[in-house]
């Protein structure tokens, strides 16, 4: 039987579809990223940051085009360095921006696909998460999601072999998100990837402001802090907020920008933010 492939669909929009340019553009957001964290830790005291987190278990990361995101997304990926060898599973979960449905929604696909290659669906997993009564299979709500597609070569440059969990979260409460992450949360091998904007269509000013309360919001563990318009991606996020608290995790912003800042006008912005968990 031929394999299931989820084929891209957003490949040559939100990022490049020719592998070797989509390869050298991540690679330099990566450099960037690490520039940039070697700078700031620089101008810091020689004793180590007690507040750094140097495995992260999980993290939160945009979804937007590239050009937009891509070096704030970076900023968190840049920070797996040191797991490349450990992580084997990565269970990853956006929002949901074409279908609309209750619960979350796992892929019968074997593979997904990127130009970087295809990445091996951990089937098992998805078997043991469809038994709860808010994952259900919806293919559709996976043929053209792009919130999960654009997070995946990232993935690929950062880590070695590892197979994947992608789950498209539509109407769910934190507590029922929370449940799917408990189930799958595994030790070191397994890395949480929640994909999520912040807010949409603000002025610069006020996005910064908006912005700045969610950060606070994640790194405080408050998922009631966090409604509607302070993030695409709320529902999985206050899902990993609910889960990390009874782990024990500590969240920290290592980025904060808008589409003002990266490659955008300043009259409507949508914000992001990358934060790792540890």
């Amino acid at each position: 039987m031929e394999p299931i492939i989820r084929q891209t669909a957003v490949a040559g929009m939100f990022y490049p579809d020719n592998p070797g340019e989509l390869q050298t553009t991540i690679d330099h957001y990566l450099r960037e990223a690490k520039a940039s964290r070697k700078a700031v830790h620089s101008q810091r005291d020689t004793q180590k940051d007690q507040q750094e987190i140097q495995t992260p278990k999980a993290l939160i990361v945009p979804h937007a085009g590239y050009i937009y995101s891509g070096p704030v997304a970076a900023s968190a990926y840049a920070r797996l360095e040191a797991s490349r060898d450990i992580i084997r599973r990565v269970i990853l979960l956006g929002p949901s921006h074409r279908v609309a449905f209750t619960g979350m929604a796992v892929s019968s696909a074997d593979y997904f696909a990127t130009p970087l290659g295809s990445i091996p669906i951990d089937k098992q997993a998805i078997h043991e998460i469809v038994s709860l009564t808010q994952v259900q299979l919806i293919d559709q709500a996976h043929s053209q999601e792009h919130s999960l597609e654009v997070q995946l070569p990232f993935l690929q440059r950062v880590l070695d072999d590892f197979t994947l969990v992608p789950i498209v979260v539509g109407d769910a409460d934190p507590e029922s998100v929370g449940t799917v992450l408990e189930t799958l949360w595994g030790g070191p091998e397994t890395l949480i990837v929640i994909s999520s904007d912040l807010s949409h269509y603000h002025s610069y000013v006020t996005a910064q402001q908006m912005d700045r309360r969610t950060s606070n919001a994640i790194e405080s563990m408050h998922p009631d802090d966090i409604h509607y318009d302070d993030a695409c991606g709320r529902n999985p996020v206050n899902g990993l907020l609910v889960a990390a608290k009874k782990h024990g995790l500590h969240a920290k912003t290592v980025d904060l920008r808008n589409s003002g800042d990266t490659a955008g006008p300043k009259d409507q912005v949508v914000g992001y933010g990358a934060y790792v968990f540890g």
